[in-house]
């Protein structure tokens, strides 16, 4: 990291500096619109469907982190969010773990993953970048394949959901719920946190000019590494949690097809916004379970909005409106 001379070297953004805990007044509005959300929905949406649209918010939040405030475009993160469902759920059926236990060990895993896929590839930048991250996620598919505990194609059913603490039964779809809008609220606010902390500021100046960074006296490898691992985490936990609402892993949640998924969901809602890849993970999972009917053409739905989003909207959605309101978001 970054010598004490040279520590302060580069100044938090002004507009940043929020009004309580780094949220700015248009944030803490936002906030208490998604947490007004998250109290009442159940009550009037289906709690699945609203647990499926939590896990993929914060798998893309934790995306989000990584090439929004680092500007490192990972096309392999499905590797971590799969392997955090396959070891949460083979942990919670094999061993009996806690939900909780053992959705702290399918991100423990998936952070040791992230560990060494981020050394090999942050030593290259663009689409080297990205190149290497899809070569390693394909190592991980195909490991997921052969490997005897994930299953292979059938994959790992009947995870239980257990009981929360070994007292509170998860089986209720209303407790469940409860327990996945916790997990997401925790690693939003964790998110929310790191990139309006000293570190985050760092690195954003990485985002913006990485050379400058390491000429101020900053190791930008070393930050970016731990970015990695922290982005690679918080989509093992969302992995792990999906894993015990749906009671299944499989080979779906490390395909290639789930990293194009995820950096949809972040460029529809808003590439480095904090409230962005909420918002796009809600419209592409409404999206395709209200249209699934269409089968096939809802891909082709997908990929109009991409190319739409690119051309027309690059700011994403909560961009676009961030910018006609003239605040952060």
């Amino acid at each position: 990291m970054a010598s004490e001379t040279t520590a302060g070297a580069i100044a938090p953004v002004a507009n940043d500096q929020g009004v309580i805990w780094g949220f700015s007044s248009a944030q803490l509005a936002a906030l208490g619109v998604l947490v007004a959300f998250l109290a009442t929905a159940p009550f009037f949406l289906y709690p699945v469907f609203l647990m499926k649209l939590l896990c993929f918010a914060l798998f893309a939040c934790a995306f989000n982190l990584l090439i929004g405030y680092v500007g490192l475009l990972s096309f392999g993160h499905a590797a971590y969010f799969g392997m955090g469902g396959y070891i949460a759920g083979y942990t919670a059926k094999a061993y009996g773990f806690t939900p909780e236990l053992a959705v702290l060990v399918g991100a423990a895993v998936a952070g040791f993953q992230g560990w060494i896929f981020g050394w090999i590839a942050i030593r290259r930048q663009g689409i080297y970048f990205a190149m290497i991250t899809l070569a390693l996620a394909q190592m991980i598919y195909f490991v997921c394949v052969q490997a005897p505990f994930t299953g292979g194609e059938d994959g790992i059913q009947a995870i239980p959901r257990g009981a929360l603490f070994g007292s509170i039964s998860l089986y209720s779809d209303m407790n469940m719920y409860w327990f996945v809008a916790a997990i997401f609220l925790a690693g939003f606010l964790m998110i929310h946190r790191i990139i309006h902390s000293p570190y985050g500021q760092v690195l954003k100046a990485i985002r913006e000019n990485e050379p400058r960074a390491t000429s101020l006296g900053y190791r930008t490898d070393d930050y970016k590494l731990v970015a990695f691992i922290l982005s690679a985490t918080l989509a093992g936990v969302a992995g792990g949690v999906k894993s015990l609402v749906f009671g299944i892993a499989t080979l779906t949640d490390v395909h290639w097809s789930m990293s194009g998924e995820v950096v949809l969901m972040t460029l529809v809602g808003g590439l480095g916004t904090v409230f962005g890849p909420v918002v796009g993970a809600a419209v592409i999972v409404t999206m395709q379970n209200y249209l699934a009917e269409m089968g096939a053409w809802v891909t082709v739905i997908q990929g109009a909005i991409f190319v739409t989003v690119v051309l027309a909207f690059r700011r994403g959605i909560v961009g676009e409106i961030a910018n006609l309101l003239r605040v952060k978001l």
